[in-house]
């Protein structure tokens, strides 16, 4: 596997590979300083949309993911999301993504967040998955923590191998194929 370039991921997304799609590195908007997205030296920074899903326990539920009670979350849609302390929050791209057949997807938070105590779990994209990606904030300081939408949140890293898997998300019928928004657990 190698790791693909700016070039590779603009190439790629000419072919939709990620909608909607910045060529270069947004640092402002407006005039304002903002937390970059676009495509970077070695991959792409997402933005996170404006809904987002705050972990609450008001009604004592239990997480289960083979039985997830939808009222452990309580819905925000703002330009920005204070997660409580110890907490996490559950928002989804802005991008869309169709990933090719011969590639895996790897996201990383990103250092701004990261260096606020905030950390950014995603797992990886695999062949032929696509949709909205779902983020999970998780706020491990004991302070609210904010999160901005429309505003970078994490790095993509595309990995290419020189041969195509033997079975694809969508081959197995994937059951996060398509997603849009956040996306809770689906046993």
């Amino acid at each position: 596997m190698t790791i693909k370039s700016d070039r590779w991921i603009r190439e790629q997304a000419a072919r939709g590979m990620i909608s909607p799609f910045e060529p270069g590195q947004v640092r402002e908007r407006a005039g304002e300083k903002i937390i970059s997205f676009g495509t970077s030296s070695y991959g792409y920074d997402v933005r996170c949309a404006p809904h987002f899903k705050i972990f609450t326990n008001v009604y004592s539920a239990t997480v289960d993911p083979k039985a997830f009670d939808a009222r452990s979350f309580v819905d925000v849609h703002d330009d920005c999301c204070i997660i409580p302390p110890n907490s996490f929050a559950l928002a989804s791209t802005v991008e869309y993504f169709r990933i090719p057949e011969d590639v895996l997807v790897i996201c990383l938070g990103k250092s701004t967040y990261a260096r606020c105590g905030i950390i950014v779990n995603v797992t990886p994209l695999e062949p032929e998955w696509e949709g909205h990606v779902t983020l999970e904030f998780s706020n491990t300081t004991n302070l609210p923590a904010k999160i901005y939408a429309n505003e970078g949140v994490a790095q993509m890293l595309f990995f290419q191998s020189d041969e195509r898997c033997e079975v694809t998300y969508r081959d197995r019928g994937g059951k996060y194929q398509g997603q849009t928004g956040v996306t809770l657990p689906r046993p």
